[in-house]
C-alpha cells in the first residue's frame, strides 16, 4: 500500500499515513483520459481562415471564357489566387472532451497514490507563515529537497501567499483548486491534512 510522508511543525518526518488499498488497483488510463481533456480544454480555439465565399473581391470574371488556351477561371475568390479564399482551412470547432466523474475521481486518487509511491507526498496539520517572510518558506521547501513542489491549502491566508508567491519552484493552490493534472505535473505536492483525508473521502 502507499503511504504519504507526515510531518511535524518543524516539517521534519513523523510518521506515515496509509492511503487506501483500492487506489493501487486504478488503471493509469484514467489519468491519461483526465490529463488530454484537460488539455484540450485550455485551447484557445481562435485559429479561423477565411473560406473563397468570405474574401473581398472576384465580382468580375478575370478574362474571356473563351480564346486563352487556359483554365476557364470565372473568380479571383478562387484558392489558386493570391488574396482569395483558403481551401480547408481551420475554423472554430469545439476541442472538449468528455471524461465522467468517475473517471475524474479515479484521476485525482491514481494521481495522489502516484506522488505517494514516489515518496514525495508530504502531510502536515497546517501550513502558515505567520511571519510572512520569503525566507522561511524557502526554508520549507528545502527540507523536502524536491525540484518543484505543489502546495496545497485549505484555505490561503495573506501571510502564507506573500511568503511563497515570488519562489519559482512551488505553487499554491486552495482545495476546490486541486485536479488531477496539477498534482500529476509537480515532482512533490505538501498538502494538509483536513484537505488530503477531504480528497479521499470525496474521490
Amino acid at each position: 500500500m502507499s503511504k504519504a510522508i507526515v510531518l511535524n511543525e518543524k516539517f521534519e518526518n513523523n510518521g506515515e499515513v496509509v492511503l487506501p488499498a483500492s487506489y493501487e488497483e486504478i488503471n493509469s488510463h484514467n489519468l491519461y483520459l483526465y490529463v488530454k481533456s484537460y488539455l484540450a480544454a485550455l485551447r484557445s480555439n481562435t485559429a479561423r481562415a477565411k473560406t473563397r465565399a468570405e474574401v473581398s473581391g472576384g465580382g468580375k470574371k478575370p478574362k474571356a471564357q473563351k480564346g486563352s488556351g487556359a483554365a476557364r477561371w470565372g473568380s479571383k475568390r478562387s484558392p489558386l489566387f493570391v488574396g482569395g479564399g483558403q481551401a480547408f482551412g481551420p475554423t472554430k470547432r469545439n476541442y472538449n472532451q468528455k471524461v465522467n466523474k468517475k473517471q475524474k475521481a479515479l484521476a485525482l486518487k491514481y494521481a495522489i497514490n502516484a506522488q505517494a509511491n514516489n515518496g514525495s507526498l508530504f502531510v502536515v496539520d497546517s501550513l502558515k507563515i505567520e511571519s510572512g517572510k520569503t525566507k522561511e518558506a524557502v526554508a520549507v521547501l528545502n527540507k523536502l529537497n524536491k525540484r518543484d513542489t505543489l502546495i496545497v491549502c485549505d484555505v490561503i491566508d495573506e501571510k502564507t501567499y506573500l511568503a511563497f508567491r515570488n519562489i519559482k519552484n512551488c505553487y499554491m493552490v486552495e482545495k476546490q483548486e486541486v485536479n488531477a493534472y496539477i498534482i500529476a505535473t509537480y515532482h512533490s505536492v505538501l498538502i494538509e491534512k483536513s484537505v488530503l483525508d477531504a480528497l479521499t473521502k470525496e474521490a
